[in-house]
């Protein structure tokens, strides 16, 4: 179902991805992922908060066996630039030595965050280790520092929100990627 415009909440300027258009990102990767894991029973890893609804909507368009955990990395706090330094909040509480572990990540830009989270789990021994980013967000003269195995879509660099995504706690209840006003976030 296509948003109509009185359907856009008043601080989000665009819509970049409709429910639809979720939909669909969604089912292609569930597909990939079944694919790539045929066999094998990997442990998704979602990373709080933001990756929470995608992973829920990903893991039952996944037809194999797999687990799944959280962990939750802090760089942002309430702003909308990284504060620059990284720090677990939350841990895993699965052992990942020996296991086929999906980060499963809501918008890589940068992806020094993401780095540092893999370097992390790196240390703990796992079969294997990929990244599945639902958005990617294409920031000019940027590539980002992790290489996602797979990729939903690509996004404007402008402030993405909706479908988990949020500026300080708030619309990650809409059901589609839109760009917030600038206004908003104070820009």
């Amino acid at each position: 179902m296509e948003q109509n415009r009185q359907d856009i909440h008043p601080d989000v300027k665009s819509i970049v991805l409709s429910e639809a258009d979720i939909e669909g990102i969604v089912t292609r990767m569930g597909a990939e992922v079944t694919r790539d894991y045929e066999g094998k029973n990997p442990l998704l890893i979602a990373v709080l908060r933001g990756a929470v609804v995608f992973m829920g909507d990903l893991m039952r368009h996944i037809d194999c066996q797999l687990g799944i955990d959280f962990m939750a990395v802090s760089s942002y706090g309430d702003g909308a630039k990284s504060s620059g330094v990284v720090r677990i909040v939350k841990d895993l509480d699965t052992k990942i030595e020996g296991r086929d572990v999906l980060i499963v990540e809501d918008i890589l830009d940068s992806g020094l965050t993401l780095s540092y989270l893999m370097k992390n789990l790196s240390s703990r021994n796992p079969k294997s280790l990929e990244v599945a980013a639902f958005l990617v967000k294409d920031v000019a003269g940027q590539n980002p520092a992790v290489k996602p195995r797979y990729v939903g879509a690509h996004v404007p660099d402008e402030f993405i929100v909706g479908y988990g995504l949020d500026f300080a706690e708030r619309y990650r209840n809409l059901p589609y990627i839109g760009i917030l006003k600038p206004e908003i976030y104070g820009k």
